[in-house]
């Protein structure tokens, strides 16, 4: 079995908690509920944690599957060095994030996400994980094979040497030996 990558689940709950703290934070608003600045601050950390989360780590085994338009945010995340790619950084950020929504009841659901998060990221760093971006990679030129540059002989189907069909010179040698007994009274 595989090691487990906790960054790549920090990385979807965190964002699922971005999500959730900004809509948190403009129902408190637009709701003029008591307490809206910590739903202002609500929006403005879901906002920022969104943005931060959008761009997936490259993963360090199988495939990696980057978001849609997730190159123009990795390169701002790139950009920060080792504020971005070190998880602890971004557990103490996602826990310090979170404590302000939790004084409203809009955001205290954001603000729980966010928590989450921060312990996932917490674990990811534990066990040495970083954040690395993924980058497009340049196509390599495509070389001629050997094969198209001599084509082959036979016209296909191609059967091994062995199998290929023996001359008619002698008749005996030329016919193939059938492995099951075939008996006339058979259907």
């Amino acid at each position: 079995m595989g090691k487990i990558e906790w960054a790549m689940w920090a990385n979807e709950q965190a964002l699922a908690a971005g999500l959730i703290y900004l809509t948190g934070g403009i129902v408190g608003v637009a709701g003029q509920l008591s307490g809206w600045k910590f739903a202002a601050f609500g929006i403005a950390a879901g906002v920022f944690v969104c943005l931060l989360e959008y761009p997936r780590s490259k993963r360090a085994k199988g495939t990696n599957f980057e978001r849609t338009g997730q190159y123009c945010f990795t390169v701002c995340v790139k950009a920060f060095g080792p504020l971005t790619r070190n998880y602890y950084v971004r557990a103490f950020l996602h826990a310090a994030l979170c404590i302000p929504g939790g004084f409203m009841l809009a955001t205290v659901l954001g603000c729980v996400c966010l928590g989450m998060a921060s312990l996932i990221y917490f674990s990811a760093a534990i066990h040495g994980e970083h954040w690395e971006p993924i980058l497009p990679e340049a196509e390599p030129t495509k070389r001629v094979a050997q094969s198209i540059k001599e084509p082959p002989q036979n016209p296909p189907p191609r059967p091994p040497p062995d199998m290929r069909r023996k001359r008619l010179d002698e008749l005996e040698a030329a016919a193939y030996v059938n492995p099951l007994p075939v008996d006339a009274n058979e259907y």
